[in-house]
């Protein structure tokens, strides 16, 4: 079955690519989740605005990218969430959450689509990302999540 990418598939490709996958890979796990469609004749006008979009939300050089991988690798980021008296958190921490405070710390925007957590973080304690930069730049993200102090009645 030949599809087009909407979104980046781990071990696939990336988005606007036109791939080739099994009939039930395709049918029942890319196409119902919005990650592919299926390819048609008008399919590379699809192709063409997705990479577009992707040019414009890329950092626009090497050495930006290498810039800024510099000022986040430096910094270790503080995120502070309510949690329980056993440090678990009242959900879990987001890749927007991340992005937002690496952008306060660096004044510069980190793109929350770029950022990969190896597992999810719903308990308090040190933590690693990883951040897609460029396509040969990324950044390893140090972060320390700690509870919020509330006041008992």
């Amino acid at each position: 079955m030949k599809l087009i990418l909407t979104h980046d598939v781990q071990g696939l490709g990336q988005a606007g690519e036109i791939v080739e996958v099994k009939d039930g890979y395709g049918r029942n796990y890319l196409v119902p989740r919005g990650y592919a469609t299926a390819w048609t004749k008008g399919g590379q006008k699809q192709v063409d605005q997705i990479a577009e979009s992707r040019r414009k939300r890329a950092i626009a050089s090497l050495e930006e990218a290498h810039a800024l991988r510099d000022s986040l690798q430096g910094k270790t980021l503080t995120i502070t969430k309510t949690a329980g008296d056993n440090g678990r958190l009242f959900g879990a921490v987001s890749n927007a959450e991340i992005a937002q405070v690496a952008t306060e710390g660096t004044g510069k925007v980190v793109d929350r689509r770029q950022i990969t957590v190896p597992t999810p973080i719903k308990s308090t304690g040190s933590y690693k990302a990883t951040v897609k930069l460029h396509d040969d730049v990324f950044a390893t993200l140090n972060l320390d999540v700690v509870a919020l102090k509330t006041k008992k009645k």
